[in-house]
């Protein structure tokens, strides 16, 4: 289908293009381990993560996100490592690569996740984000916790959890740590703040533990408008993407990155070919998102298309050891020659690349009245 870029001048972004990529696992597709570079053991090891993050951060890729559950993947090698400690573990790896960590925020501790999260925007020098997440009504036994099978109950924990953890990230004054010598002080109590939050599912009194993270606030990604820095679409086609981000867009998102499944034709074979070889063995099963097979000069006019719409994509590869370097040999070079991208450049944070600013201090505000 032809794109249609947006109507209205109000709606056109002024910021680059944005592209990042899904790395968990062999790929979105459920066999794709068969297809893997390594054996099936390796997936686990700290050599094949750091491996494609590193390709993925050379390629030009504004960002990787790193799927998690406390349930084992449905379909798939079965078991992955924490996503948060993966992100954590690539942060001293990586120099301009944005870490963007799956963690849910139903049934989890929201005072230790703003922690962990925190953290890591310390060790990755300002380049972390938190794709926000829903767990099952399953995983509530894994957590110990009462199930929450109604919707609006796990959206209100949701926002309560994304509510606290910024809260928690502005406790602390950007200055609160003096490191005064001469008084022998190493913070300063009084930037330090109480953030008396009291919700249905949980309350916390603060302040963090940790000093408030580098980029002020950590990038929050979510599939739902409200609280969230990027909202994150999809639709079974490309029409029904681009509909879903109009519709995001409406409710109020500032910034909407659409998914998409990725097969690339490479040297040895079609697109068509390798998923007709997976499939095989095992069929997808329904994402929800859009999917595109086919060439690298193909997938370039897409995303130029999409770039009208939507400000940004997180492309999904089938294979991540077979896409991945089709897509740093024949997509994201012209995309960056073009204009169209913009590759992130070492020292700068992940809000920066995004064309987000650092948020104010809630609590410095309110102290200077």
């Amino acid at each position: 289908m032809t794109i249609e870029p947006m109507a209205s001048d109000s709606g056109a972004r002024t910021y680059p293009f944005v592209v990042g990529i899904e790395l968990d696992g062999e790929g979105y597709h459920p066999a794709a381990w068969r297809r893997a570079a390594h054996e099936p053991d390796g997936l686990l090891t700290g050599r094949t993560l750091r491996d494609r993050v590193t390709a993925a951060e050379n390629a030009g890729f504004t960002f990787a996100t790193f799927e998690d559950s406390i349930l084992p993947p449905s379909t798939g090698p079965a078991g992955r490592i924490d996503a948060l400690t993966r992100a954590t573990f690539v942060a001293a790896t990586t120099s301009t690569l944005g870490l963007v960590p799956v963690a849910a925020a139903t049934y989890a501790e929201p005072f230790h996740l703003s922690s962990q999260l925190a953290t890591l925007d310390y060790a990755s020098r300002g380049r972390a984000g938190w794709l926000v997440a829903d767990e099952p009504v399953a995983a509530a036994v894994a957590w110990g916790a009462a199930p929450r099978p109604a919707e609006a109950e796990i959206r209100r924990e949701r926002t309560d959890s994304v509510e606290v953890a910024r809260r928690l990230w502005d406790s602390w004054d950007d200055d609160a740590v003096v490191r005064d010598y001469a008084t022998s002080r190493f913070l300063d109590r009084d930037r330090l703040h109480y953030i008396d939050f009291e919700g249905e599912s949980f309350a916390v009194k603060g302040p963090a533990i940790v000093p408030r993270p580098p980029q002020g606030q950590v990038v929050v990604f979510g599939y739902e408008p409200g609280g969230v820095d990027v909202v994150v679409v999809r639709g079974a086609t490309t029409a029904a993407t681009v509909a879903a981000a109009d519709e995001a867009r409406n409710a109020g998102a500032t910034l909407i990155f659409a998914d998409l499944e990725v097969a690339l034709d490479t040297p040895s074979a079609t697109a068509a070919d390798r998923l007709a070889d997976l499939d095989r063995h095992e069929n997808t099963t329904a994402t929800g998102r859009s999917a595109f097979a086919g060439t690298g000069a193909e997938l370039v006019t897409l995303l130029t298309e999409l770039s009208g719409r939507v400000d940004g994509v997180r492309l999904h590869p089938a294979v991540v050891d077979e896409d991945l370097p089709e897509l740093f040999r024949l997509v994201l070079p012209p995309l960056l020659r073009s204009g169209l991208i913009r590759r992130p450049v070492p020292g700068s944070t992940l809000r920066a690349n995004l064309g987000l600013s650092r948020p104010a201090n809630r609590y410095a505000k309110e102290l200077s009245r």
